[in-house]
């Protein structure tokens, strides 16, 4: 078994790591970060049950090429054995198998792993222990940290001791997700590294270079993972802000010479983009990437993006920015994070919902009420009749503000009012997908579809057995 020392030597001692992002972190992203500073990737998140189960979804979300090394596979799940079967399958073509002890999604805490596991410790333990002696390269975990550093501390150090080779630690609690997500500690990062003697990557606040170098003074880890500041500027780990198109362009030369789904891509650009298609006279050039068939229709928005705005960065024109109405740092034509409103704390913040969903429920409590004493100041003025069509009119208001409430649980798209699980149809159909399951709500019926299949197969084979033994 190879020694703690040389696991982070046959990695070659990366600084600047690229972290594990379902759906974000593929193949072609992957290639384009390497060729930008990114010296350890991981690839995206894959569930083990699914992973050894379904062909179809290994093929479609594991991709990889000789040049794609060092290269980090990450599972997520809870059963020991079928988490090391996973491994098993993918160990000749990467460098490390991590272990998602992160995730603060709902579907995690649904499917029972990632941060939802962290309270578990015996199970984590027998995972980490049957992984560390049974597979031919290193075991690593990503976890996130508790309110209490005593436990951050204690869960590290057992991780270590069920034989975690490397650890990367995101600076957050499992409830800091959303706009909940806050700032994260820095100094519990440092506090593990300083109470284990393997290599600690820190995740947590990256959204420029600077952020970078700080942080590796601050947390004195060995490297430091960047998630959501990458996917604005993949240019980052080479303390570059150029502007989008030319990420954009080169990340679409790479989708095409290593294929990913067409959603990856869009996603992609979106996030390059964000900051100059928040602008209302870009509208219809991000329509066309919003409705782009292929990656000819995507090519096409960047490129009028390109023509709109390299005058300004060649300065052959005067930029006369107006920061009330960007309130960005740099022009919007060039990659930079985006910043999310900071709370005070996580307290203050629930606090502030609470009154806020008090507020809106006596808004409503008013608008189902208040008919008589808004419209009928003078009830002489208003007949019955008209009184009658106010009040389906405040009733209708109010059943349309009820339906945009009422969001997928998964992502800000409304959820479909039939869904079994209160998502979109996107989000369904990966959950249906993943967990194997039906939604007769979305006509998804992923779960049936196998039962047919498999018992298509059956019948096949006892159609050929009946044809050999009467042969």
């Amino acid at each position: 078994m190879e020694s703690k020392e040389n696991v982070w030597e046959r990695l070659g001692k990366p600084k600047y790591v690229l972290a594990p992002m379902v759906e974000q972190s593929e193949l072609p992203w992957r290639m384009l970060s390497r060729k930008h500073g990114v010296q350890l990737c991981f690839a995206p998140m894959l569930h083990s049950q699914n992973f050894v189960q379904d062909r179809k979804y290994r093929k479609e979300f594991f991709t990889t090429c000789p040049e794609d090394r060092p290269l980090v596979v990450q599972f997520c799940g809870n059963d020991p054995k079928v988490i090391l079967e996973a491994g098993k399958l993918v160990e000749d073509s990467c460098d490390v198998i991590d272990l998602n002890l992160g995730c603060p999604q709902a579907i995690a805490k649904r499917g029972f792993y990632g941060s939802f596991l962290q309270d578990e410790w015996k199970l984590i333990f027998d995972i980490v222990k049957t992984l560390r002696d049974n597979l031919k390269v290193p075991v690593s975990c990503k976890i996130r940290i508790f309110e209490d550093l005593t436990k951050t501390i204690s869960y590290a150090k057992m991780l270590e001791e069920a034989g975690c080779q490397m650890l990367s630690v995101h600076g957050r609690t499992r409830d800091q997700k959303g706009r909940l997500t806050g700032i994260a500690d820095w100094s519990q990062i440092k506090a593990v590294k300083e109470n284990v003697t393997i290599p600690v990557l820190a995740n947590g606040n990256i959204l420029i270079y600077q952020d970078i170098e700080r942080c590796l003074k601050d947390t004195l880890c060995e490297g430091v993972m960047s998630a959501e500041g990458h996917l604005h500027n993949p240019y980052i780990f080479d303390n570059q802000s150029p502007p989008v198109w030319e990420p954009a362009l080169e990340y679409l030369d790479l989708s095409q010479q290593y294929p990913c789904p067409l959603s990856n891509t869009r996603g992609h650009l979106f996030k390059l983009c964000y900051h100059v298609f928040s602008l209302p006279e870009n509208e219809s050039i991000r329509d066309i990437l919003a409705k782009g068939q292929n990656r000819n229709d995507f090519r096409n928005a960047i490129m009028q993006l390109k023509v709109k705005y390299l005058p300004y960065h060649m300065g052959q024109l005067p930029w006369n920015s107006n920061q009330n109405d960007y309130n960005l740092t740099l022009p919007p034509w060039l990659c930079q994070p985006m910043v999310r409103v900071i709370q005070k704390s996580n307290l203050v913040e629930l606090e502030t919902n609470e009154e806020v969903n008090k507020s809106k429920t006596d808004e409503k409590e008013n608008l189902k009420r208040g008919i008589d004493d808004e419209d009928c100041i003078d009830p002489l003025k208003l007949s019955k009749k008209k009184l009658k069509q106010l009040s389906k009119l405040k009733n209708k208001e109010i059943r349309c503000q009820r339906i945009l409430e009422e969001l997928c649980s998964e992502c800000k798209n409304p959820k479909g009012l039939k869904c079994e699980y209160k998502l979109c149809k996107k989000c369904c159909r990966s959950k249906c997908y993943l967990e194997i399951a039906d939604c007769l709500g979305h006509r998804i019926l992923i779960k049936t579809k196998k039962k047919l299949s498999r018992h298509k197969e059956e019948k096949d084979l006892s159609s050929k057995q009946i044809y050999t033994d009467v042969s």
